[in-house]
């Protein structure tokens, strides 16, 4: 009876062990997250998806999927939020079961404070809840150019409207809820749209605190289910004093937020034409980081050297902060399967690169994974 319930006890320790640990990365590996960010599949696309975990990521020990889902999942909380086509929970639960069966932590991502239009469709929050829309005097034009007068890449919604958050923090934990996370990616990237001087809450506030206080907020409400928060790192990086741009870093002073957020938020530092030395700067303000590449193969087989050489030589207190590596893919995620396969037309790869259709994000994928392997066996 002794040893039964001796061994009743072992068993239950391992499963709090293995519960505990899901989500803890070696620091001793040169790559503590090897990360992977696709869109997540439709409802027609999950078993296919969920092969391709198994024959592609997990021979390559990718231990980390951002699924970029934003409203591509039936919520109960506020189904009208839910797109047309959205996964249901039976589907979300397939691909969480393939990633236990790998180790590979699921973080899914809605769009936190800007992205919340693209071209000339508002996306599924304003639409749903116009009210709070930043710039609601600024129209969705029927043809979307880019320039354009009204400086409109997407919209942003209000994040001192009083009932944003309710909605907000609703689908986010449901979302976390459905793929059983840990964490949560808010995106809060290339956001021009923020404290806008025709808001009647925004405006006249130092735009820096304004997203300060949303990342602080969303993170402090993940951390009360011991839910981490991830993001991208532009908006934190000073465009015109680094030469880097409106793009990949900020020209509306957000940058000076790095020094008012939470140093437990994960830095997602992407950079696709030049391997910027950012993450030395996001490191050095006591923030794990990690580097994020797309569809340039060179650049990103440099960018793991460099993740590589940092941590080699970094001091034991800075070491932890290099975090890995995540791979970008930026399109469907059938369409980058297919890619990935030889499976797409000519005109639809050149559509992924127009400027050199000889560099595809599931070239960078397996050049990228290739490099990282050879460097952690050199270590």
């Amino acid at each position: 009876m002794k040893k039964f319930i001796t061994l009743v006890t072992v068993v239950i320790l391992l499963l709090m062990w293995r519960t505990d640990t899901f989500a803890q990365y070696s620091e001793d590996a040169v790559f503590p997250v090897k990360g992977f960010c696709i869109n997540a599949p439709s409802p027609q696309g999950v078993d296919r998806f969920v092969k391709f975990i198994g024959d592609e990521l997990a021979p390559r020990g990718v231990n980390t999927l951002f699924l970029l889902g934003d409203y591509n999942y039936k919520f109960e909380s506020y189904p009208q939020l839910a797109d047309s086509n959205a996964l249901s929970k039976r589907d979300v639960k397939k691909i969480v079961a393939a990633c236990k069966k790998y180790n590979i932590r699921i973080i899914p991502q809605i769009n936190l404070i800007g992205h919340q239009s693209w071209a000339g469709n508002l996306g599924n929050l304003l639409t749903k809840f116009p009210e709070f829309d930043e710039t609601p005097h600024i129209e969705m034009p029927e043809n979307y150019k880019w320039p354009n007068d009204d400086f409109l890449y997407c919209k942003s919604y209000c994040p001192l409207h009083p009932d944003v958050h309710k909605v907000l923090f609703a689908v986010i934990d449901e979302i976390c809820d459905a793929y059983e996370a840990d964490a949560f990616h808010g995106g809060m990237d290339e956001i021009f749209y923020l404290g806008d001087d025709k808001c009647p809450r925004c405006k006249g506030i130092d735009k820096a605190v304004l997203f300060a206080d949303e990342v602080r907020l969303v993170r402090d409400h993940l951390a009360k289910k011991n839910r981490e928060l991830w993001i991208w790192g532009d908006r934190l990086i000073d465009g015109k004093t680094t030469g880097i741009g409106f793009w990949e870093a900020s020209y509306n002073y957000t940058w000076r937020a790095i020094d008012m957020i939470p140093k437990d938020v994960v830095i997602c530092d992407w950079h696709y034409e030049r391997p910027d030395q950012t993450p030395v700067y996001f490191a050095m303000k006591g923030f794990r980081v990690v580097t994020c590449p797309w569809r340039t193969p060179p650049r990103a087989v440099m960018q793991a050297e460099d993740m590589a050489r940092w941590k080699k030589y970094a001091t034991p207190e800075m070491k932890p902060k290099y975090y890995g590596m995540v791979l970008t893919t930026w399109m469907g995620n059938g369409g980058f399967i297919d890619g990935f396969y030889g499976n797409l037309s000519d005109d639809a790869k050149g559509a992924v690169h127009p400027r050199n259709s000889a560099y595809t994000p599931w070239d960078t994928f397996r050049d990228m994974y290739k490099r990282m392997d050879e460097l952690e066996k050199t270590k």
